[in-house]
C-alpha cells in the first residue's frame, strides 16, 4: 500500500466514508488518472471561443453545450465574433472538431466517459447556404463522432451539431440525410416543422419578457415561461434563451421553469450553482 494511504487510514480510520472516498482519491492521483468533472446537462457555454481556452475551458467546468461564431472567409470556418477579429488559425476544425474527435477516440466514444452526448452550437455568421456547403464537407470528415438526421429519425452520437444564427432553413429541410440541425425560434413552435430538422428552440429573453433578474419574476412571466417550456418539451425540443442574466438568481427562474440550457458566460458560476442545487440538475 501506498505509505501516504497507510498513514491516513491510521488517523482517519473510525470515519469510513471519508476514509474510502480518501483512499480512492489518493489511489486515481498515484495511478494517474484525471478527474472528471460532472456532466452538467443543462450548461451551455455562450460564446465559448472567448475565453482563455475555448472548449477546454467550458469541458473542465462540465458543460454539455459550447457555442461557436463561424464566418466563411477564403473557403475556411472561422471562429469569432466579429468579422474584422478572423484569424487563419482559430478555425473551427482546430478549436472545435479536431480537440474534440481526440477526446472522444480516447474516452470510448463519448466527450465526458459513460456520459451524455455535447451540443456544438454553430452560429453562423456570413451567408446561410454558402456557409452550410462548406460546413456539411468538413462535417463529413468528423461523421464517426456525429449525431445523424434522416428523415425524421435522429440517431444520437457524441457531439450533435446545431445550426443557429443565418440558419439555411430551406436548404436543410430539402437533404434527407444531414449530420446538423436547425436552432429554432418561439415562433416555430406553432408550426410543423419536424424535430428532427429543429430539435432545439432559442430566442432572445428580452423580446419576450420584462424580468431583467431585479426583484421576483412576476407570477404573469413564469406562467407565461413554462406553457412554452412545456409547448416545446410536448413537441421533443429543448429550450434556450439568449441575453439573460448571468446570476444564480436569473438560472434558478430558468431552471424551475424546465429550460434546457443555460446560456451563460460565467463557467465556473454556473458549475457551482448546479452543484449546490442538484435537484436542478
Amino acid at each position: 500500500m501506498h505509505p501516504i494511504t497507510t498513514s491516513l487510514i491510521s488517523i482517519l480510520k473510525p470515519n469510513i466514508v471519508s476514509l474510502t472516498l480518501l483512499v480512492a482519491c489518493v489511489a486515481m492521483r498515484c495511478n494517474g488518472a484525471p478527474d472528471q468533472p460532472l456532466p452538467l446537462l443543462h450548461a451551455h457555454a455562450h460564446n465559448d471561443y472567448e475565453h482563455a481556452r475555448p472548449l477546454f475551458d467550458a469541458l473542465e467546468h462540465g458543460f454539455c453545450s459550447v457555442e461557436a461564431d463561424v464566418y466563411l472567409v477564403d473557403g475556411q470556418l472561422l471562429v469569432a465574433h466579429d468579422r474584422e477579429k478572423v484569424s487563419h488559425v482559430r478555425t473551427l476544425q482546430s478549436l472545435y472538431l479536431d480537440p474534440l474527435r481526440d477526446r472522444i477516440r480516447k474516452n470510448g466514444g463519448r466527450v465526458f466517459p459513460s456520459g451524455p452526448d455535447v451540443t456544438l452550437l454553430i452560429d453562423v455568421k456570413s451567408d446561410a447556404e454558402e456557409t452550410y456547403r462548406v460546413l456539411r464537407k468538413i462535417l463529413e470528415q468528423y461523421a464517426e463522432m456525429l449525431t445523424t438526421f434522416q428523415d425524421n429519425l435522429i440517431r444520437t452520437n457524441a457531439i450533435t451539431v446545431i445550426i443557429s444564427g443565418n440558419r439555411p432553413q430551406a436548404l436543410l429541410a430539402s437533404e434527407s440525410f444531414r449530420r446538423a440541425a436547425l436552432d429554432g425560434r418561439l415562433a416555430d413552435l406553432e408550426g410543423s416543422v419536424p424535430v428532427s430538422l429543429i430539435p432545439l428552440i432559442s430566442d432572445n429573453w428580452s423580446a419576450h419578457f420584462k424580468w431583467r433578474g431585479k426583484g421576483p419574476l412576476s407570477q404573469e412571466e413564469k406562467n407565461r415561461l413554462k406553457a412554452l417550456v412545456h409547448q416545446a418539451h410536448q413537441q421533443g425540443r429543448r429550450v434556450r434563451f439568449w441575453g439573460t442574466a448571468d446570476t444564480p438568481e436569473f438560472w434558478n427562474e430558468l431552471r424551475q421553469a424546465g429550460v434546457d440550457l443555460l446560456n451563460a458566460d460565467d463557467l465556473a458560476g454556473v458549475e457551482r450553482f448546479f452543484l449546490t442545487n442538484p435537484d436542478l440538475k
